[in-house]
């Protein structure tokens, strides 16, 4: 009885540290997308206020 409920205790803690991972490895692509989105989106700003200066000097 002592043996199964050991065993029982190494599954759930094996399931519980390999979704504590889980978790923190999408936790850190979610930071990684939301960054490279908000580079994106500054360098379509730049390009897009660089191109608005171009439009207005030949204007």
């Amino acid at each position: 009885m002592a043996n199964r409920d050991n065993n029982r205790n190494v599954s759930e803690n094996i399931k519980d540290t390999a979704g504590a991972a889980f978790h923190s490895i999408h936790r850190g692509l979610e930071v990684t997308e939301n960054a490279a989105m908000n580079a994106v989106d500054e360098t379509a700003e730049a390009i897009s206020n660089l191109t608005d200066d171009d439009s207005n000097r030949n204007d």
